[in-house]
C-alpha cells in the first residue's frame, strides 16, 4: 500500500493577485492627464500635418516615390552591386546604403578590437603602457571626430606620393593619392568543392564536440577526440584543393601609364574613414573595458594566479567573460554612435547614404520630403537594428536569466 502525498500551501503564503492593466490601475485624474496630454500630442501633428499640406500646395513641390524608377544620371565612386549612371536613384540608394553599412562593420570590428587592446593596456601594471594608453585615449576623445578625418584625409592621405612612385607593400598591394591598390581574389573552377569541404570539415568538428559532450554526460567519462576535429577542418580542404585545383587566383595590380590596372582599387576616402572611426571609437570602448574589467571582483583574477594560470589567460578565461556583462550594454551604443558618425564622411565625399542619396539625389530630383523620410527611416532601421543584436547578445552572456 502507497502513501499518497498530500500537498498542503505553506501558511501565509497567498496567491498573487493578478495583473491589470496600466490604465486599469489609474485614477480618473491621471486618466484625465494622460488623455489631455494625447490630444495635445495629437493637435500639434495634426496642425504640423495640415501646414507641410498648405505649404506643398502653395509651393506645387512635386511630391510622391516615381523619382526612384528613373536613371540616377551620376556615378558613385565605390559601389559593391552593378551600378552605372543609366541605373535607377533606387539602385543609388542601395549603393550607397551598403556603403555605410560595410564601412560601419569594418570600422566596428576594428574599432572593438583595438579597443580591447587599449582598455587592457590601461590597466597594465607597466606604468609606461598604462600611461601611452590613457593619453591615447584623452587625446583622441577630445578632438572632434571631424577634424581627424580631415586630418587623414588632406594631411596623411592627401601628401602620399603620384601612382608612378607609389609606396609598395610586398609586390601585392600599392598606395598613392588615388587610393589603395591590392591584389582581388579571382575565383576558379575548384571554389565550390573547396566551399563545399571547408564547410563540412567544420561541421564535423562542432558535430565530435557535441557528441563528446553528450558521452561525458551520459557516461561520466571524458573522450576528447583532440585531433579528428582539426583533421577533418583542415584535410578536407586540403584534399579539395588537390583534387579539383586552386579555388580562387589572385590578380595584381601593375602601373599601366599614370595608373594602375587590375586588382581592387580602394578609394582614398574610404581608407580615411576606417583610420578616423576606427582610432576615434576605439577610445571611447577602451573605457567601457577598463570599467568592465574593474567591475569585476579583484579575487576572481587572485584564485586564478594562485592556480597557477598565466596572467593573460586569467584575463581571457576569467576577467574578460564576466566583463561582458557590464561591457556589452554600452557597447551596443558606441556601434550605434559609430553607425551615425559614419554621415560625416560626406564632408571628405565618401559616396555613402549620406552624400549619395540626402546630397546628390535631393538636389538632383526637388523632393526633400520622400527623400529625407527615406534616409531617416534608413538610418532607424540600422540602429534599430544593432540593438536587437545587441539585445540578444546581452541575454547570452548574462549569469543570472531573467
Amino acid at each position: 500500500m502507497t502513501d499518497a502525498v498530500v500537498q498542503v500551501p505553506a501558511a501565509g503564503l497567498k496567491r498573487p493577485p493578478p495583473r491589470r492593466l496600466a490604465f486599469a490601475r489609474m485614477g480618473p485624474r491621471a486618466l484625465l492627464v494622460q488623455g489631455s496630454l494625447l490630444l495635445a500630442l495629437a493637435a500639434l501633428f495634426g496642425f504640423i500635418a495640415s501646414n507641410v499640406v498648405a505649404n506643398i500646395a502653395r509651393l506645387n513641390v512635386h511630391t510622391g516615390f516615381g523619382f526612384l524608377a528613373r536613371p540616377a544620371g551620376f556615378d558613385i565612386a565605390q559601389h559593391l552591386i552593378e551600378y552605372s549612371e543609366r541605373s535607377s536613384y533606387l539602385v543609388a540608394f542601395v549603393a550607397a546604403t551598403l556603403n555605410t553599412v560595410v564601412l560601419a562593420a569594418i570600422c566596428a570590428a576594428l574599432a572593438t578590437a583595438l579597443g580591447f587592446v587599449i582598455g587592457l593596456a590601461r590597466l597594465s601594471t607597466n606604468r609606461l603602457v598604462a600611461a601611452v594608453a590613457a593619453a591615447y585615449v584623452e587625446l583622441v576623445r577630445n578632438i572632434p571626430l571631424l577634424l581627424q578625418l580631415f586630418y587623414w584625409y588632406f594631411a596623411v592621405l592627401g601628401t602620399l606620393p603620384l601612382p608612378r612612385q607609389s609606396l609598395e607593400f610586398l609586390g601585392v598591394a600599392y598606395l598613392n593619392k588615388r587610393g589603395l591598390y591590392v591584389a582581388a581574389p579571382v575565383a576558379e573552377p575548384g571554389l565550390a568543392p573547396f566551399t563545399v569541404a571547408v564547410a563540412a570539415g567544420i561541421a564535423g568538428w562542432i558535430m565530435l564536440g557535441h557528441f563528446a559532450r553528450r558521452h561525458r554526460v551520459d557516461t561520466g567519462e571524458a573522450w576528447s577526440p583532440r585531433w579528428i576535429g582539426p583533421a577533418l577542418a583542415f584535410g578536407l580542404p586540403v584534399f579539395a584543393w588537390s583534387w579539383a585545383g586552386a579555388p580562387v587566383s589572385w590578380d595584381i595590380p601593375t602601373l599601366s601609364g599614370f595608373n594602375f590596372r587590375g586588382g581592387a582599387a580602394i578609394i582614398p576616402e574610404f581608407v580615411a574613414m576606417i583610420v578616423g572611426l576606427t582610432i576615434y571609437g576605439a577610445a571611447f570602448i577602451a573605457e567601457l573595458v577598463r570599467a568592465g574589467v574593474l567591475s569585476v571582483d579583484k579575487g576572481q583574477s587572485e584564485a586564478g594566479l594562485a592556480l597557477g594560470l598565466r596572467r593573460w589567460r586569467v584575463y581571457l578565461q576569467i576577467v574578460v567573460p564576466q566583463a561582458l556583462r557590464a561591457i556589452v550594454p554600452p557597447l551596443a551604443g558606441q556601434y550605434i554612435h559609430l553607425l551615425k558618425n559614419s554621415s560625416l564622411g560626406a564632408a571628405i565625399a565618401y559616396p555613402d547614404l549620406m552624400l549619395i542619396f540626402a546630397g546628390t539625389a535631393l538636389n538632383q530630383t526637388g523632393q526633400p520630403l520622400e527623400i529625407m523620410g527615406i534616409t531617416m527611416a534608413t538610418y532607424l532601421m540600422l540602429c534599430l537594428g544593432i540593438a536587437v543584436a545587441a539585445n540578444a547578445f546581452n541575454r547570452r552572456v548574462q549569469l543570472v536569466e531573467r
